[in-house]
């Protein structure tokens, strides 16, 4: 079998006609394809920030500057981003069980040959590979919560997945941190990328495809749950269909792209300079600065699951409050981490919490929104699209905040952030009433002159 039989959907299989075993059946996969890809991202996560947390010893050892390494943060972040909208659109058509696996298998041996490397050159070739190979984690994870779990449930699971990210960024600086300080910054890339390899395997093990492919019914059927007046019959839907029809024209999607990209600006400069600026700033260790960010990953998975639990049952499956509310409180939260006295070492890790707790909201709700504000055949091209446009917002972390610190200190650094939050609640507050797409919602175009309120 070819690597691209694996990858194309699997194919549906006669449905289960006793309830009983659909409901055991269901109970037992929705359970395994969770837990397996939540600890595939968590691994994802180790071999995308295993470099961010190796960048001090990195430093010293090989003589780079800030500037340079912020390069190699925004050729990740182009790579990942680029990569996760062209995969998005493959994940759409694809088996989402060897689709994401093959990923985590590639960026391992990424990680591992950037460990190998001394050049600033081959650092950037091996970066922005693995940048590449990291796009193929999240597309199929969004194929796979929109397909085991209906809308009115949607906000909780995806909060709780979610916080993979979290448990991933949290990990990661410590194992980088005492590698590093133990053997050397070489073994922050290697030992994330062996492990990888291995999740990659428990990966093909743990995941499928659709309910379908199983003989169950869709999850709008097992759970009556139908977020259109139409019942209609699930089939795939064309590349074409998928990219111009439910993506590149649809409004709400392009809204949700732009306030991302400033959160992401907000998400991966704190996640990449926070703890060098409580180093320079403030005068701490690495393992006590790079400590800090476990505490802003902490806050992630609170936030994620508040987010989560609050968009469905106190909104009612909105996510524009929780992402309006959310954007706007992160403003304070970056202004106490840099008002804080120098010395005050727990009073800064709650202030990486509280940015950690309210940045992970709307970053984890804006891609879901895509999802559901698209067709469900097209949430793994539309939260890749939106990935594509935040992860811009990443690479505007990298080498151009970077820039901005060598040039204007970590005042100028602040300054932009708490401007890109202003921005994002700016650009979210006319979803705030948004639900569902009223074209999907209806089985009808929407109306050329609704409001983007309506």
């Amino acid at each position: 079998m070819s690597v691209f039989n694996l990858l194309r959907p699997a194919p549906h299989l006669p449905e289960i006609q006793d309830h009983e075993d659909v409901k055991k059946t269901y109970k037992y996969w929705r359970l395994r394809v969770f837990y397996g890809m939540y600890i595939g991202y968590i691994f994802y996560y180790f071999t995308r920030k295993s470099f961010t947390f190796a960048m001090p010893a990195l430093m010293q050892d090989l003589g780079l500057e800030i500037s340079d390494l912020g390069i190699l943060s925004s050729i990740l972040a182009i790579t990942y981003g680029a990569s996760k909208f062209l995969s998005g659109i493959l994940s759409d058509r694809s088996n989402p069980r060897y689709f994401m696996a093959i990923g985590l298998i590639l960026t391992g041996f990424c990680n591992i040959l950037f460990g190998m490397s001394s050049s600033i050159l081959f650092f950037a070739i091996f970066w922005g590979l693995n940048g590449w190979f990291q796009g193929w984690g999240w597309p199929p994870c969004a194929r796979l919560l929109t397909h085991w779990y209906s809308q009115k449930e949607r906000g909780r699971w995806w909060g709780v997945w979610n916080t993979s990210h979290s448990i991933g960024g949290a990990l990661i600086p410590i194992i980088a941190a005492f590698c590093a300080v133990a053997w050397g910054w070489r073994f922050a890339m290697y030992l994330p990328g062996i492990t990888c390899i291995a999740v990659g395997f428990f990966l093909i093990n743990r995941l499928r495809d659709t309910p379908q492919s199983l003989g169950l019914p869709p999850i709008e059927k097992f759970k009556d749950d139908y977020p259109t007046a139409k019942k209609e019959v699930e089939k795939e839907i064309s590349v074409k269909e998928i990219l111009f029809k439910h993506v590149l024209t649809n409004k709400y999607i392009w809204v949700l792209a732009s306030s991302y990209f400033f959160v992401y600006i907000i998400r991966q400069a704190v996640n990449d300079f926070g703890a060098l600026f409580l180093m320079k700033t403030k005068g701490y260790s690495m393992l006590v600065a790079n400590s800090s960010v476990f505490w802003f990953e902490a806050g992630g998975v609170c936030g994620s699951l508040v987010a989560g639990w609050a968009s469905d049952r106190i909104f009612k499956g909105r996510r524009g409050p929780v992402n309006v509310l959310f954007s706007l409180a992160v403003i304070f939260a970056i202004a106490g981490l840099y008002v804080v006295p120098a010395g005050m070492l727990y009073l800064d890790y709650a202030c990486m919490f509280a940015v950690g707790f309210f940045i992970f909201g709307p970053q984890m709700l804006i891609g879901m929104a895509a999802a559901e504000l698209s067709h469900k055949k097209a949430a793994g091209t539309a939260t890749g699209f939106v990935g594509w446009i935040a992860y811009l917002g990443a690479a505007t972390a990298g080498y151009p905040i970077s820039k901005v610190i060598e040039v204007w200190g970590w005042h100028g650094f602040f300054v932009v952030l708490a401007i890109c939050g202003a921005i994002s609640v700016s650009l979210l507050l006319p979803l705030w009433k948004i639900k569902t797409n009223p074209q999907y919602a209806t089985g009808a175009p929407a109306p050329q002159n609704e409001t983007l309120t309506s």
